[in-house]
């Protein structure tokens, strides 16, 4: 008989916890807005410093790989945290636009091709203070590679799109690279 009453009791139960939430469960939590503001696509061209050399590198090496890796032509497992100038043109002296803050890594056993982490941060005219974000991946020897720009703060909150980035000039003897990075994003 006991069965026979909770088996009817089921479905008021079902009915009444989704009626009532649980107990201290705030309803207000969540707010539907929907007027959303009309995208724009931007496109940002500047020149990304990666200075490995000198007495004031803006990358450093922060994980070597192991001396016993068999892949060490590639140098699989190597990151570097960077700290890169992003400038107007490819001079290192000319307009400083932002940063590139974050880290890559080298993540192919089978080229150069590194994993990149940074956010582009912007210093100057309206887009001061806002970021772009980038992950992706950039086998460097490449002429063009294009890695996903994943969102965004400030100016650039809910960004997406892509950068392109194509090698201006690198250093055999320093490491130094400037790179070219088109940027295309849609944002607010």
């Amino acid at each position: 008989m006991t069965t026979k009453i909770l088996l009817c009791l089921l479905p008021l139960l079902a009915t009444f916890s989704q009626t009532f939430p649980a107990a201290g469960a705030d309803p207000t939590f969540l707010k539907s807005v929907t007027k959303l503001r009309t995208e724009k696509l931007s496109h940002f061209r500047f020149y990304w410093h990666d200075i490995i050399s000198g007495p004031n590198p803006t990358a450093v090496n922060i994980i070597q790989p192991p001396a016993s890796n068999k892949t060490t032509p590639t140098g699989f497992g190597m990151v570097n945290m960077i700290d890169d100038p992003l400038t107007e043109k490819p001079e290192v002296g000319s307009k400083l636009l932002g940063r590139a803050q974050g880290f890559y890594g080298q993540a192919s056993q089978g080229e150069i091709g590194l994993l990149m982490a940074m956010n582009f941060v912007f210093s100057t005219g309206k887009y001061n203070g806002s970021t772009l974000t980038v992950l992706g991946r950039n086998p460097v020897f490449h002429k063009v590679r294009e890695m996903p720009v994943i969102g965004g703060s400030g100016l650039f909150r809910f960004a997406r799109g892509y950068v392109q980035a194509s090698t201006h000039t690198f250093d055999l003897k320093t490491g130094d690279a400037v790179v070219e990075y088109n940027v295309h994003v849609l944002h607010y």
